[in-house]
């Protein structure tokens, strides 16, 4: 029988990142409460894993890295040795290193590296009775390391992000669905006879368009993942980001349930991470001045996600210092996004938060500093269709909501048609379609305001955004869309209607496209460019910026400028 080798050491991949990830949570919890046994037990059963399946591999050296690990755990189990922040800084220590050497020894190499050396021989000595063992205090761990393990986590992060569990009964389901299909098309076939009445056809193909929308359904239900697992991983930044600056934090977590499209987990880690190091360094203040305060020395970082209708909503929220209005408004000035940012409502004037380029830090970090950071949040969350804001009150902390779609595989999407193409676009986004007005038909312009009762609506012709070389009809169409409560108008010349659609991603050679979100195959075979909406409105408003000299004297969000 031949052993499908590539296979196991996939298995044995993925179950070693589950439990170095339930070990590093446990030891998070075990610090805060030494006396955790559960948590200490959990520690103990995922060591012992992998150290077994390391063994069976032939993985000497992990095993044995393991084994000291295991050991160590053991005498905290019979209270042999006490459960300080020091040791659980070494164990810590330790998940990061078998992070890294069961990768290697799997790519052939199971030697340690000399650091791995060091850290073995620290779990070794504190395995000696305590007469032969220098104690804790006297040798503290050192630090833990913050820096982003990104060279080493990158590959796992991908991997992980290619598979997922699924629930027997759900392939079950899918399964008998797709025996129907295969009857229905059988039926469908018999009833394309032309002898037979027309009648049954079309009962035939509604039955199979019915199957069909069940196992997608069934199919996009499977791709669905918690969030628990992704916001339990910021345990351990908060705590190490937390203890390298000098602040106490902890990280509380709420809508663990919450179940999100699993390709959509790794494009929302890198924004949650900007998220929380900012709330570390510049939302939660220090131990001593929480204490003036009259707040408790430890700042609360709390991350939530609930439904909200077809929308998954995820908070972040401090009860740090709140933003800076006045510092928000002299750099908002002195960038020149704004000429008189203290007029505006709070809401408007912290969306500047997400410009590129902007940070109101005295001091650059290594955390913040660089204004860069909360433009690359927005942009990430907008590639997912989703939008972000953020609520602010001084003293009292500020709250981050990203609201996202439930699946970013299918779109609710409205189609339009601008000379022979279609373009589909967000059905969130479409508040209304109205005919456009006789005088601006008659305005040769490539853009304009109508009036919109009594609100005047800036507007551009999709035709000439796209450079679409055919001539405009008789009736034009405007769609108006709206983007974080801002207004703009999109000409076109028909209104296919509304349409749930597949999105099929473009290819590496067009994945830059501005405000090209991707693409579907329409029902006659022909391709049709999904608009990412808010890029539109950026990209429209850049173009115009380089074109006036590029000046950036907008309102806040910028979008209200738009084809001003």
């Amino acid at each position: 029988m031949e052993i499908d080798l590539a296979s196991i050491l996939r298995t044995f991949k993925s179950e070693c990142d589950e439990h170095l990830a339930r070990m590093e949570e446990s030891l998070i919890a075990l610090e805060s409460d030494p006396g955790d046994a559960r948590s200490l037990e959990a520690i103990f059963r995922g060591a012992h894993t992998i150290k077994g399946n390391a063994a069976g591999l032939g993985y000497a050296r992990v095993a044995e890295f393991s084994h000291a690990f295991e050991e160590l755990l053991q005498r905290l189990r019979n209270k042999a040795t006490p459960v300080t922040a020091a040791r659980v800084t070494l164990l810590l220590r330790a998940v990061d290193a078998l992070r890294q050497m069961i990768p290697q020894a799997i790519a052939g190499g199971d030697a340690l590296s000399a650091d791995q050396e060091l850290l073995l021989t620290r779990l070794l000595a504190e395995n000696k009775p305590a007469a032969e063992a220098p104690s804790a205090a006297a040798t503290p761990a050192p630090a833990p390391q913050i820096r982003e393990r990104r060279t080493e986590a990158a590959p796992a992060r991908a991997e992980r992000a290619d598979t997922v569990r699924v629930d027997i009964h759900k392939l079950d389901q899918m399964l008998d669905l797709a025996g129907e299909i295969a009857v229905a098309h059988g039926r469908l076939r018999q009833a394309l006879d032309p002898r037979l009445p027309r009648g049954e056809a079309l009962e035939a193909q509604a039955h199979l368009e019915r199957l069909s929308m069940d196992l997608q359904e069934q199919i996009m239900k499977a791709r669905m993942v918690p969030l628990g697992p992704i916001f339990r991983q910021f345990h351990r930044m908060v705590r190490d980001i937390a203890q390298a600056h000098g602040k106490a934090a902890r990280l509380a977590i709420a809508g663990e349930d919450v179940e999100i499209d699993l390709s959509m987990v790794e494009k929302l880690k890198d924004p949650l991470t900007h998220m929380i190091r900012n709330a570390l360094d510049h939302g939660l203040e220090t131990p001593e001045i929480r204490r003036a305060l009259g707040k408790e020395p430890a700042g609360l970082i709390a991350l939530k996600a609930l439904h909200e209708g077809a929308n998954i909503v995820i908070e972040l929220s401090d009860d740090g210092a709140g933003l800076d209005r006045e510092r928000i408004a002299a750099r908002v000035r002195a960038l020149g996004l704004c000429a008189a940012p203290e007029q505006l409502a709070d809401a408007e004037l912290c969306k500047f938060i997400f410009e590129p380029g902007f940070s109101t830090a005295e001091t650059i970090s290594d955390l913040s500093g660089r204004g860069v950071g909360m433009d690359v949040v927005r942009r990430n969350i907008e590639t997912l269709r989703g939008s972000i804001g953020v609520a602010s009150r001084p003293g009292a902390g500020t709250t981050i909501t990203i609201r996202l779609p439930l699946t970013v595989a299918i779109i609710e999407g409205f189609a339009v048609g601008v000379a022979d193409e279609t373009y589909v676009l967000p059905l969130q986004a479409v508040l209304e379609c109205i005919e456009l007005p006789e005088e601006a038909r008659r305005d040769r312009a490539n853009r304009g305001t109508i009036n919109l009762r009594g609100e005047p609506l800036p507007y551009i012709r999709l035709r000439d955004w796209f450079a679409l070389a055919a001539a405009r009809p008789a009736r034009e169409n405007v769609v108006v869309i709206e983007v974080d409560g801002i207004k703009a108008g999109l000409v076109v010349d028909t209104l296919d209607g509304a349409r749930q659609t597949v999105i099929k991603p473009l290819g590496k050679r067009f994945q830059d496209l501005p405000a090209i979100a991707g693409s579907a195959i329409l029902g006659n075979g022909r391709v049709a460019l999904i608009l990412d909406v808010p890029g539109l409105m950026r990209e429209v408003i850049r173009v115009q910026s380089q074109s006036s000299g590029g000046e950036k004297n907008f309102p806040a969000g910028g979008e209200a400028a738009l084809l001003q």
